[in-house]
């Protein structure tokens, strides 16, 4: 029993690894197809298990490795675009073609991607070796076989069956391995035709760019200059991810092509804000927004400069670009769901653009399903002119709605001028009305007027003639007070200077330092002003108070230079005094006394007045024979 069920057992075993057998010899394998070449045969796009990849990490692996018939280290792509997930890592790719030598076309291989940073291509030859072809844009545009935007490389269809080609690609940012088989008129034909798009997307951009700069300079206001800026941003920033820029810009600067697209993109960023604070009034309808769309413009231009500076890996970083987007996207819609219907333009739009960028950026994270090949790759282009042509129109909304104020302000002022005449004319008559009445009454009252304005110029001729005998009276009492004020200065000056006086009675006649510096000028300079450097006779008043300055050498001397004052640190009224008491006790007086009449310390009355009794016996023989204004001599002869 236990032996018929193990034979039962081992019969149903080998059915089944029959049936397995026969279901592995009928089903096909999924071997990498080949793509023949064929006189009916136009173009190709290489997609999904015709394109086989693998993974260097290392950068190792060489050409004979990958080749060799025992190398298994390549798998079927399930994309429909490869893509290197791994910046800055080496991938292998390879492609089989199956030639034909009757076939009379001569055919190309054409990457799409322009960005792709080094792509070395190794191409089969009849002695079953492979030839090699260096391309990328880290290398000068000369090199290239075809002086094109994209890479592209010749084949050669002249031996029979099928060939594999293999592709070793680097790059520091997402390279679409978009590769197209295409026959050389074919190429022509859409080299041609592409070239002319981008003449046609290229001269769009400058159109818009050229009436808003026009627009600017006829109104100047800032958003058509910020729209032109962006504008060119977006132009040059395209030019570089099509290989336009380096085509045409700068094809010997390869260094500079790694990152040149990342200046055009920052200033995207930041011209995008700044239109969009400007169109749409964010300043004074969002506030909070407008704080925020300032600090995103810092903060992008303070990650270009870190980028710049630090590792410029980081402009491959392009999503960050999503955030001003979503800014400029979502304060559209905050200013329109609030009432400013020129918004509306502004929202679709940017919801073109939105669309375009989040397309790229769900293909750049894996979603293959929405790459669609060229259509994908030139979808954000699209999406730019779009977007142009929208914001257009916002910006002529705007111009509509500002015109349309205008008018009904201009009809407003009209309508108000009207009212203003039609009660200007009101009030004139009613005031013409008060005039005539106003008019009669005064000229009832004329007449009283004029009767009371005769007796009054009689009455002011009586006062004319008093006015005038007064005036004559205070002329002669004028004169007499002078005089009198004379005679009593020369009488006060006399008794100071021929008699002692005290302190209090020399003070009122020279009260003040600016009196006694007056005094000092009248004497220093009583026989003319000569200049002490060039002798110059002419002057201006200088800085300090009395004191003159040479008009010729601009020499400046003060009124107590090169007098006995000079540099003196006591009050100059009471060293007045103390000359005059010195000179007038004929030096006899003491420091003690001085001290106790001027009340200045004893020290400084000794020594200042044996710098007077110095002064006095040098001049004595000058002095002898002086009046009552020896003293004065005294202080203008000290040298």
């Amino acid at each position: 029993m236990g032996g018929q069920y193990l034979q039962s057992a081992i019969r149903r075993c080998s059915t089944i690894l029959f049936l397995c057998l026969l279901m592995m010899a009928v089903i096909p394998t999924r071997a990498q197809q080949p793509v023949a070449i064929s006189n009916a045969l136009e173009q190709h796009i290489f997609t999904f298990g015709e394109i086989e990849y693998l993974q260097d990490p290392s950068g190792a692996l060489t050409i004979q490795q990958v080749s060799s018939p025992a190398f298994n280290g390549f798998a079927p792509n399930k994309q429909s675009t490869p893509q290197n997930h791994q910046l800055g890592k080496v991938y292998w790719y390879r492609i089989k073609i199956k030639n034909d030598p009757a076939v009379k076309k001569h055919f190309i291989l054409e990457y799409f991607d322009q960005t792709i940073d080094e792509l070395t291509a190794y191409i089969p030859d009849a002695d079953g070796h492979f030839r090699q072809l260096q391309m990328g844009d880290q290398y000068p545009f000369k090199q290239r076989m075809f002086l094109h935007k994209n890479f592209e490389l010749d084949l050669d269809n002249s031996m029979a069956g099928e060939q594999v080609y293999y592709f070793r690609i680097r790059s520091a940012q997402i390279a679409d391995v978009i590769i197209v088989l295409r026959s050389v008129n074919k190429f022509v034909g859409y080299a041609l035709n592409e070239y002319f798009s981008f003449g046609i997307f290229y001269g769009m951009i400058l159109i818009f760019s050229f009436y808003n700069l026009i627009m600017f300079l006829a109104v100047r206001q800032r958003q058509y200059l910020y729209y032109v800026l962006y504008n060119l941003s977006v132009a040059l920033y395209e030019m570089c991810t099509d290989g336009i820029a380096y085509q045409y810009l700068w094809p010997h600067a390869p260094a500079w092509n790694q990152y040149a697209f990342a200046i055009p993109l920052c200033c995207m960023s930041i011209f995008a804000l700044l239109f969009t604070r400007k169109l749409l009034y964010v300043r004074s309808r969002a506030p909070l927004l407008n704080k925020i769309i300032m600090g995103i413009i810092a903060a992008r231009v303070l990650f270009f400069l870190a980028a710049l500076a630090l590792n410029r890996s980081w402009f491959n970083y392009k999503f960050i670009e999503m955030l001003p987007l979503a800014v400029a996207f979502g304060t559209g819609i905050y200013i329109w769901r609030r009432g400013y219907r020129p918004a509306r333009f502004f929202v679709l739009a940017y919801s073109f653009l939105f669309v375009g960028f989040m397309l790229k950026f769900f293909i750049m994270l894996g979603y293959e399903w929405l790459n669609f090949g060229v259509i994908s790759y030139y979808s954000l282009s699209f999406c730019f002119i779009l977007e142009m042509f929208f914001l257009s129109f916002a910006i002529g909304d705007k111009v509509r709605l500002l015109k349309k104020k205008k008018d009904k302000a201009q009809r407003q002022i009209i309508s108000q001028m009207t009212e203003n005449a039609r009660l200007k004319d009101t009030l004139n008559r009613e005031l013409e009305s008060q005039v005539k009445e106003r008019t009669r009454e005064l000229f009832e009252k004329s007449e009283l007027i004029a009767q009371q304005n005769e007796e009054l110029q009689q009455a002011n001729q009586l006062l004319q003639e008093q006015s005038l005998e007064i005036s004559r009276m205070n002329d002669l009492l004028e004169q007499d007070n002078r005089q009198l004020q004379t005679n009593v200065e020369k009488v006060s000056r006399a008794r100071v200077l021929s008699a002692p006086v005290d302190f209090e009675e020399f003070s009122k006649i020279y009260p003040d330092k600016e009196s006694c510096f007056k005094f000092l000028a009248e004497l220093k300079w009583s026989q003319g002003y000569a200049c002490r450097k060039c002798g110059h006779d002419h002057y201006f008043n200088g800085h300090l108070i009395y004191s003159r300055r040479c008009a010729k050498c601009g020499y400046e001397e003060s009124v107590t230079a090169n007098t006995i004052l000079q540099n003196t640190r006591i009050d100059i009224n009471k060293a007045f005094y103390m000359i005059f008491l010195v000179y007038s006790t004929k030096g006899k007086i003491s420091s003690h006394k001085l001290s106790e009449i001027l009340n200045i310390r004893q020290s400084t009355c000794w020594s200042y007045s044996t710098r007077i009794k110095k002064v006095m016996e040098e001049r004595k023989k000058t002095l002898q024979n002086s009046d009552e204004k020896g003293w004065s001599k005294l202080v203008m002869e000290y040298d």
